[in-house]
């Protein structure tokens, strides 16, 4: 998935990538608005578990919440950047001074690169052996330990009854985890 960007080209256009802020959870807004424009943008992404409708659901998230990177010429025959900050999504570019902050083009390419390692082993919402707290049905307030998902809707967890350790099967939102 290596892909590697021009610094300049042949009309005398150097380009560089700049970081750009966007709005509370508007990252996806902003780089389907600027790409819309005819700006080249990436925004990595991470694989997730999170709980939605009572089960545990893969999600993408912004690897930098509210930052997305956009890929900006210079030179009189540059694209106009003044489109930028009224864009949907977008709160603007950001600067050390006056100055746009500029991003190297290796680093985009390492988030490039590693993206695709990071999507194949999602961040697990919970981990084997976590220590988590059942918070419904007859035990709540025990304590349990995690050991897999078994199935779309249920975890399988083990709490100590009567001296032993015991499976059992609950909903992901029946559980907390211990602070």
């Amino acid at each position: 998935m290596e892909q590697h960007f021009k610094e300049a080209n042949d009309t005398g256009i150097s380009f560089n990538w700049y970081v750009i802020n966007t709005k509370p959870r508007q990252e996806h807004i902003a780089l389907v608005n600027l790409q819309q424009q005819g700006y080249v943008c990436y925004l990595p992404v991470l694989s997730v578990e999170k709980i939605k409708r009572n089960k545990l659901t893969l999600v993408e998230e912004a690897l930098f919440p509210r930052y997305l990177f956009i890929h900006l010429g210079i030179g009189a025959n540059a694209q106009s950047w003044s489109p930028i900050r009224s864009t949907k999504g977008v709160n603007g570019l950001i600067k050390f001074g006056n100055e746009p902050a500029k991003i190297a083009n290796h680093l985009i390419n390492f988030f490039r690169d590693n993206e695709l390692a990071r999507q194949a082993s999602p961040t697990p919402f919970f981990s084997e052996g976590e220590r988590l707290l059942l918070t419904n049905g007859a035990f709540v307030g025990v304590e349990a330990i995690y050991q897999m998902t078994d199935g779309e809707e249920r975890v399988v967890v083990l709490i100590e009854l009567l001296g032993k350790q015991v499976k059992l099967a609950v909903k992901p939102t029946e559980l907390s985890k211990q602070e």
